[in-house]
């Protein structure tokens, strides 16, 4: 800007400026990538990524949210379409990748409609018509989890694992991921920090287990105590069961050798005294959350009453939402009414280390899951599906509401966004069919990564949506067949919260035409021109990928 041909400055030269076409083009070059790093793992023939940190740990997983997480993106506009992922992870748990893909699907479409003429006010608009349609059309085609309950939330969650997991056991573990979820089930509402995942490296997959009660890393002080009690009666103790020491120091002076025999005597009879007080109670079980002297453990575990110290505040909360029993401060006050009770008290120990199982705890507020698996790497797997499956349960558990799968569902509302256009008018119909073409991009890239042909794929898909809604893609035999009588179905929320993130992420990025970016030593700005391949030979900026 200039004033009587003197230049006024009113941006800080050691910021760097970007405007108009160049700010936008550069931005939905950045989202684009994103979606492009994660595209080849959508479905469930999608390919995996290793990630590996500057301490060498190696992940590898084609889950979308956790690969996201674990890179290190520094472009702003890149980092808007994480947001999409960790919105999606939050709220539903799984969608993740179709999402993100779907952003940067719109950002495309919207790419070509401004380079043909086309102003992003225009295509902003047409695109929050066409999610707010999106969003009815898919409340339509949802239908009720039903009589059927159990059953169709186990193909909610096979649906969500398919690909994460071993197929062979797919069917196994959405069943114990239902079981938890139906366990904690409260009045409609789940929550899943009720649900305890722990995790057993060594052991075989199909050995994965749902626990109606608790798991904690803890095992009898004993070695010889008994590895079973049925109907355990358990006292939590939130309280040292040891000798109390003085707040200042002091000196204890004995003039005689018999007044030191008298003294231990006196600490014996102190610590024992503790230890019936849980005797009279009645408890044959005692988790204490602090120390615990060995005279006492002794004396219970020689009166067959398992005992174990120094517990994990959180598994003492887990103990009292599973057992029914009450944390004691004051071991005084310790009666039968604070027991908690369960069908059986189990240890898995080796050596001093192992588990220690309460079976069967009625009316459990906390259920367990226990994974396993051969080496930490398939465990970390099947940890990362189980999460996602837990959340679709709980998606489908609280709405009520499911779709069809294999993207059937993206299919019929894109027709009918395709149909709805030409009534809206304007230019604002072109972003519509635009965002109808990005919803395809989903089973497109199904297909694609499946090996099947894209074009045949959808050209059959439509087609067959003339006579079925729910027509999706069977990646097997690349048909278009109902989903629902194939078993894949996802939580409503799940397409709902897809569409709104995605079509918000595209909306913010297209109404920047202006970037102010300070600089900082030793970074570099993603530039347009800094490109890297992808997998279906798409160009994008290159990002830092490194954990």
């Amino acid at each position: 800007m200039e004033k009587g041909g003197q230049p006024i400055i009113i941006v800080d030269p050691r910021k760097e400026q970007t405007k108009g076409k160049e700010a936008l083009s550069m931005n939905i070059a950045a989202a684009k990538a994103v979606a492009s790093i994660v595209k080849s793992t959508l479905g469930p023939r999608g390919m995996d990524k290793m990630l590996v940190n500057p301490l060498g740990d190696i992940t590898i997983t084609n889950d979308g949210a956790t690969i996201l997480h674990d890179m290190s993106i520094e472009h702003p506009a890149a980092k808007m379409v994480v947001e999409v992922a960790e919105s999606l992870e939050s709220s539903a748990g799984d969608g993740t990748t179709s999402a993100v893909v779907f952003t940067g699907s719109l950002l495309e479409k919207a790419e070509s409609l401004i380079e043909s003429g086309v102003h992003p006010t225009v295509v902003v608009k047409g695109y929050r018509l066409a999610a707010e349609k999106a969003v009815e059309i898919f409340e339509s085609l949802a239908v009720s989890t039903g009589e059927n309950e159990k059953e169709m939330l186990i193909e909610v969650a096979r649906t969500s694992i398919t690909g994460k997991a071993s197929e062979k056991y797919n069917r196994l573990i959405a069943e114990l991921c239902v079981d938890a979820v139906l366990a904690i089930r409260e009045r409609g509402i789940v929550d899943l920090k009720d649900i305890i995942i722990t995790k057993d490296v060594g052991g075989k997959i199909e050995e994965t287990e749902f626990v109606e009660g608790i798991v904690i890393d803890k095992v009898a002080l004993d070695r010889e105590f008994p590895q079973k009690i049925k109907n355990p009666r358990i006292a939590l103790i939130d309280a040292p069961m040891e000798s109390g020491k003085t707040a200042n120091k002091a000196k204890l002076q004995i003039s005689a050798y018999g007044d030191i025999e008298n003294f231990v005597k006196q600490e014996e009879a102190a610590l024992f005294e503790m230890a019936d007080h849980v005797i009279r109670a009645g408890a044959n079980a005692v988790f204490c959350s602090k120390g615990m002297d060995d005279k006492i453990a002794a004396y219970l575990q020689n009166r067959g009453i398992y005992a174990t110290r120094r517990v994990k505040n959180e598994d003492m909360q887990h103990l009292a939402d599973a057992t029914g029993g009450r944390p004691i401060r004051n071991i005084k006050e310790l009666t039968q009414k604070e027991l908690g009770h369960a069908g059986l008290l189990e240890q898995d120990r080796n050596g001093d280390q192992g588990k220690t199982y309460l079976r069967d705890c009625k009316g459990a507020k906390s259920v367990s899951l226990v994974l396993r698996g051969g080496t930490e790497h398939v465990v970390d797997n099947l940890e990362r599906a189980i999460d996602d499956a837990l959340r679709v349960v709980k998606c489908a558990v609280e709405d009520g509401k499911v779709v069809a799968g294999g993207g059937a569902s993206e299919i019929e509302v894109a027709l009918e966004l395709r149909a709805f256009a030409p009534g809206v008018g304007g230019r604002e119909q072109m972003a519509i069919r635009a965002f109808a073409d990005a919803l395809d991009e989903i089973p497109r890239t199904i297909a694609r990564n499946a090996g099947l042909d894209t074009i045949n794929t959808l050209v059959n898909l439509r087609a067959k949506h003339a006579e079925n809604k729910n027509a999706g893609l069977n990646i097997v035999t690349g048909a278009a067949e109902d989903m629902f009588e194939k078993g894949i179905v996802d939580p409503l929320r799940v397409k709902v919260n897809s569409i709104k993130a995605g079509s918000e992420a595209a909306v913010m990025v297209l109404r920047v035409d202006d970037m102010l970016r300070a600089q900082r030593t030793g970074m570099q700005d993603v530039k347009p021109e800094h490109m890297a391949s992808t997998y279906d030979g798409m160009s994008a900026p290159a990002l830092n990928m490194h954990r």
